[in-house]
């Protein structure tokens, strides 16, 4: 077997603030992209329950309205 010297690389003051910045900047857009899939998640489910709503109230409402009972 033969071993491999690995050498770590010393990380500059600048390169360390570059890459926390990039990190900051990944965790920002995926809590944007989470926040805005919520949000649509959300309004897919009101539209669901009117479509539901409609879709069973309006035959009710026209079958009262059909059958004479006031």
């Amino acid at each position: 077997m033969a071993e491999k010297n690995k050498k770590k690389q010393k990380v500059s003051k600048k390169q360390q603030q570059a890459k926390v910045e990039a990190a900051r900047q990944r965790e920002e857009r995926a809590a944007a992209s989470k926040a805005k899939k919520d949000g649509l998640k959300r309004v897919g489910v009101v539209i669901v329950c009117v479509i539901l709503i409609l879709a069973l109230g309006l035959p009710v409402m026209g079958l009262t309205f059909c059958s004479g009972i006031s």
